[in-house]
């Protein structure tokens, strides 16, 4: 293993548990005493870490006392997220372990554009935190949910298919100056709010597997809503693929789904056949009003007899495609998340899902339901702020940065 010398470096140890005393760092390290203590006290006076309780059970290196417990302090600062959706949005300030301090939603078209959504999501931002007494100087960062596949090199937005007009958008310039206009911290002294960009079904994925499902090595959720698409994360990390496009399941072609058309622009894709606006206009031929993934949920909620035989056979087209996502990745959890995520939907996929695929495949994976809900996407972005501005170098120029 490489040597980790840096402050960066130690702050990663106490924050991932690998060494929680000063004892525990000297021997991971190769530290003198010394040196960790000099670490130690460039993190103390950023208020990035605290001393907790004596640790049970831990003698001190030198003898005597048992070491301090080290912890890294989630209250020096706080991370904002959004989770745009095609009609509706959701807002959070959260602590940096993820706990969700002050929310909010509100409805929202993406069809207005970039510009003038994240305008008033800068001013949302803005005034959640004032509703709520938090400063926003304490906003480290800020975690951006989109439902479109993103180029995580520059954080835009690449051909989203449900998203016209927001390819290749600057987001997170844009919402960087939203927010500073709106909390008025335009033209300040303080360094801009770096914002991060991150598709939403990676973010759910992301944030169900490192509260729910941590020790998961290989976790995939599949978002079924106004579109469909997946998140895998892969040893804690999510795989995104060269540019982003990993996941895109919902413009796979499919047998049923011939000659339908798709808002991507060609026929034949599962989104045409098993999303949740396909099955509202499936519903509204019918004669049965629905005009959105969220009424198709609201109809599901209420037992509608034909929303649910709908959206059982929605779960069997798609659980068809999982079989081979499942057999490529052999994860030990598949999570099936967003409008349609209910009873009728999940009994589908499992009908296909074990029927396709190789028993091989599904001896050691469990099929569930999100825990986290409409928070998942909001949880995954803070901790994808934190993990960032966090990592051994980037900590370490931001300690420089403050001068300590």
């Amino acid at each position: 293993m490489a040597q980790q010398t840096s402050a960066g470096d130690l702050l990663q140890l106490v924050r991932t548990g690998s060494a929680t005393t000063r004892g525990d760092l000297q021997r991971v390290t190769g530290l003198s005493r010394a040196t960790v203590g000099q670490r130690l006290d460039r993190l103390f006076r950023a208020g990035w870490l605290r001393e907790g309780e004596a640790a049970p059970g831990v003698p001190s290196p030198q003898g005597g006392r048992p070491s301090v417990r080290l912890e890294f302090d989630d209250r020096h600062a706080l991370v904002l997220a959004a989770d745009l959706e095609t009609r509706h949005s959701r807002a959070a300030a959260l602590s940096l372990t993820g706990d969700v301090l002050a929310e909010t939603s509100w409805p929202l078209h993406l069809s207005e554009g970039p510009e003038h959504v994240l305008g008033e999501l800068g001013a949302r931002f803005a005034r959640l935190l004032g509703d709520k007494g938090l400063a926003p100087a304490s906003v480290c960062g800020i975690g951006l949910a989109v439902p479109g596949p993103v180029d995580s090199a520059s954080g835009t937005l690449v051909d989203p298919p449900i998203m016209p007009g927001w390819g290749g958008f600057d987001l997170s310039g844009r919402l960087t100056r939203a927010f500073a206009e709106a909390s008025g911290a335009a033209g300040g002294s303080a360094p801009p709010v770096p914002v991060l960009v991150e598709n939403d079904a990676n973010l759910m994925a992301y944030g169900e597997q490192r509260t729910g499902w941590p020790e998961c090595r290989a976790f995939a959720l599949v978002k079924v809503s106004t579109g469909i698409g997946a998140g895998v994360v892969v040893d804690g990390s999510v795989y995104r693929g060269v540019d982003g496009g990993a996941g895109d399941i919902g413009h796979i072609r499919v047998p049923a789904g011939e000659g339908l058309d798709c808002m991507c622009g060609a026929q034949g894709c599962l989104a045409a056949v098993a999303s949740g606006r396909a099955l509202a206009a499936r519903l509204r031929a019918a004669g049965v009003p629905a005009a959105s993934g969220s009424d198709v949920r609201a109809l599901l909620a209420e037992g509608h007899p034909e929303a649910a035989g709908l959206a059982r056979q929605a779960g069997r087209q798609v659980g068809e495609v999982l079989a081979t996502v499942v057999t490529l990745l052999n994860p030990g959890v598949l999570m099936i998340a967003g409008d349609l995520a209910g009873t009728p939907f999940l009994t589908g996929v499992r009908e296909l899902l074990y029927q396709r695929a190789l028993p091989r495949c599904t001896a050691h994976l469990d099929v569930v339901t999100s825990r986290l809900g409409d928070r998942a996407a909001l949880v995954g972005a803070a901790h994808l702020v934190v993990e960032h501005l966090y990592a051994p170098a980037r900590a370490e120029e931001r300690l420089e940065a403050l001068g300590v």
